[in-house]
């Protein structure tokens, strides 16, 4: 490592508290640092480069420097970055926003917000709100699902269920409830895809209590992605939404992860036939070139705004880069892409290799079960080990070996960017079995 790298790092490590991390362990581990990136490939001051296999946390959908985003971008920098998204609009936004409503037929409004758990906590203002301009003033609460996670927002944290994130901080969080026993699935041949009917009567039974004081019911459609990439039926899908209909609740799908193609289709709900209340989009919408969300949702929902101005009846939510221009004009690539290229079929043919890949690997080594997986996205766990973080040596082995894996807890996972060439995902596979086979994970 020469001192230029060296210098940098230490800089770095003096100033810099990166996220989602424990600081201590760059010590040990220190962070990559990137001079350019390719396609699927990040490259590296040290010279090399690493396969970027988990999309950049999930929102490189079309790799790096594709060359029709860089060109949006640079349109709209020649007329402008940023204006306020009050009382202005402009023409970029105007075809965003048609291209969006045309996802889903009855989600025909668009509310712009800045990233994920921002969509998520407008969802679910929205929600509550409309309850108290409609008189529905029993309907208060939240339900969410076992294993979930939405964000690190107080709204959205108070939704997931993953402690790890937010035992810190219960003392901020609403109370919510979490379905359990789910019916989870490793592919969509897995008889439970199709009938999880003995799962349900135990879920309906014990949801019938909440339903008066319900306002809405939150989830990942079909995958939950911190939560170990864990796939659930989409016949339950199916019923919940047929049940929320049934007692008035509201949907609010959270396709930050899932949507734009991820899992074979355009919108994971596909899976199930349905349409939600609300729709969260970020991530892949702008192919992760910038932060932009976005929350779709019914005409139904918007007329209970719309009135004369009286302070109780005007959603007041603002972000000071809502519907930012730049964002905006990359965004509506994408769809233009994703509508020309079809990559969300590509991901559907991309579902039976990653999976027969995955599944060689834990055969071959014995370091793997569960292997499951849809769409762009496979993933298996760590088998037991006497070691104390088998997740944490794995990544390290696989950054040095060429591979940029960031596991899960002890859930190694694959989630590329969909254009992704073969031989990349042939050697993602040789790298992923060489760091499970450096001897024991310990």
């Amino acid at each position: 490592m020469n001192a230029h790298i060296t210098s940098l790092i230490t800089k770095d490590l003096q100033h810099i508290w990166h996220p989602c991390s424990q600081m201590k362990d760059y010590l040990l581990f220190p962070p990559l640092i990137i001079t350019g990136a390719q396609g699927s490939y990040l490259e590296l001051a040290e010279g090399g480069k690493v396969i970027d296999a988990i999309s950049s946390w999930w929102c490189k959908t079309l790799g790096h420097q594709h060359p029709r985003l860089k060109n949006a971008l640079l349109r709209q920098l020649e007329q402008f970055e940023h204006v306020i998204f009050a009382n202005t609009t402009h023409e970029t936004i105007v075809q965003l926003s048609e291209k969006l409503t045309q996802l889903m037929p009855t989600l025909n409004k668009v509310f712009y917000a800045g990233d994920g758990s921002c969509a998520v906590e407008v969802a679910l203002k929205m929600s509550l709100h409309a309850r108290q301009i409609t008189r529905e003033s029993k309907k208060t609460k939240f339900i969410a699902l076992k294993n979930g996670y939405h964000g690190e927002t107080l709204g959205a944290l108070s939704v997931s269920d993953l402690g790890l994130y937010r035992t810190p901080y219960q003392s901020l969080l609403f109370d919510a409830y979490f379905i359990d026993d789910l019916p989870y699935v490793l592919n969509k041949y897995d008889p439970l895809w199709f009938d999880c009917t003995e799962h349900w009567q135990r879920i309906e039974k014990k949801l019938m209590p909440y339903a008066e004081t319900t306002t809405a019911i939150i989830l990942e459609p079909i995958v939950q992605g911190v939560g170990g990439m864990q796939i659930y039926s989409q016949d339950f899908l199916k019923r919940l939404r047929s049940w929320t209909q049934q007692n008035g609740i509201h949907l609010i799908a959270d396709e930050i992860m899932t949507g734009i193609g991820r899992t074979g289709k355009m919108l994971a709900c596909q899976h199930a036939g349905i349409e939600p209340d609300f729709l969260c989009l970020s991530k892949g919408l702008t192919g992760g070139w910038l932060p932009l969300s976005a929350v779709l949702t019914t005409d139904t929902i918007y007329q209970y705004f719309y009135a004369d101005y009286q302070p109780h009846t005007s959603f007041l939510h603002s972000h000071t880069h809502s519907g930012n221009a730049l964002a905006a004009s990359v965004a509506l690539e994408v769809l233009h892409i994703m509508a020309e290229e079809k990559w969300h079929e590509q991901a559907s043919r991309l579902e039976e290799v990653m999976f027969a890949m995955m599944t060689d690997i834990a055969e071959q080594t014995g370091k793997l079960t569960r292997v499951r997986g849809i769409g762009a996205i496979v993933a298996a766990d760590l088998v037991d080990t006497t070691a104390a973080r088998p997740g944490f040596e794995v990544y390290r082995r696989a950054a040095a070996l060429g591979a940029l894996l960031r596991p899960l807890g002890n859930t190694i996972y694959w989630l590329p960017p969909l254009n992704i060439e073969m031989a990349t995902l042939e050697e993602l596979m040789d790298i992923t079995m060489g760091s499970l086979s450096e001897g024991d994970v310990e």
